[in-house]
């Protein structure tokens, strides 16, 4: 029973840190569109994680500090396979980014003054705000079909405080955090009356 549960593990650690390593290797545009992709990986695809536990994941990285892609990474990886999951995800997720800039920074002269260089970068920013616009609308949908009024207030309050009045993003989502302690410890002390 014993080797069977390792050799288990082994399998999702190995699926684990190829999947995180493609992602990392292929995702322009920074940690939103990785986060996109992650979901239709273990979430669609291995159903590894529910939706809502995904949604649950990506809030936990995006407001922990450094890179989202990184941190998406950790806890899923975490999630999935524990301290030895996240050391696999961060090290699959930190290669191609380390191998790529280590090229273009050896080149970088060359790619400055290419001008193909500079309209396929141009390009690809058009076709990472449309993924970014996707993480958007699936994780907004995901919070209107919950139905959960002091959510969408929560979503609506966030919006028009960031888009309306510029607030700070870090107030905001200190302030969110602040809101979601509130919740679970009241729900928890309802659940013990």
């Amino acid at each position: 029973m014993e080797k069977k549960i390792t050799e288990k593990k082994s399998v999702v650690l190995r699926k684990l840190f190829w999947s995180t390593l493609y992602l990392s290797a292929f995702t322009f545009g920074g940690g939103y569109v990785i986060v996109t992709l992650m979901k239709k990986k273990f979430v669609d695809q291995e159903q590894w994680i529910e939706e809502r536990e995904m949604l649950d994941l990506t809030a936990i990285a995006q407001s922990a500090p450094g890179a989202i892609a990184v941190n998406g990474a950790i806890v899923v990886g975490y999630k999935l396979a524990g301290l030895t999951g996240a050391l696999v995800s961060i090290v699959a997720t930190i290669l191609p980014p380390f191998v790529i800039i280590s090229a273009i920074s050896v080149f970088y002269q060359a790619f400055r003054d290419n001008i193909l260089i500079s309209q396929l970068l141009e390009g690809m920013q058009a076709g990472v705000g449309a993924v970014i616009a996707a993480v958007v609308w699936e994780m907004g949908r995901g919070i209107l079909h919950g139905r959960d009024k002091v959510s969408l207030v929560i979503m609506a309050g966030t919006f028009g405080a960031v888009c309306i009045w510029n607030v700070n993003v870090v107030w905001v989502i200190l302030v969110c955090a602040l809101l979601g302690v509130v919740r679970t410890l009241l729900a928890g002390r309802r659940k013990h009356s």
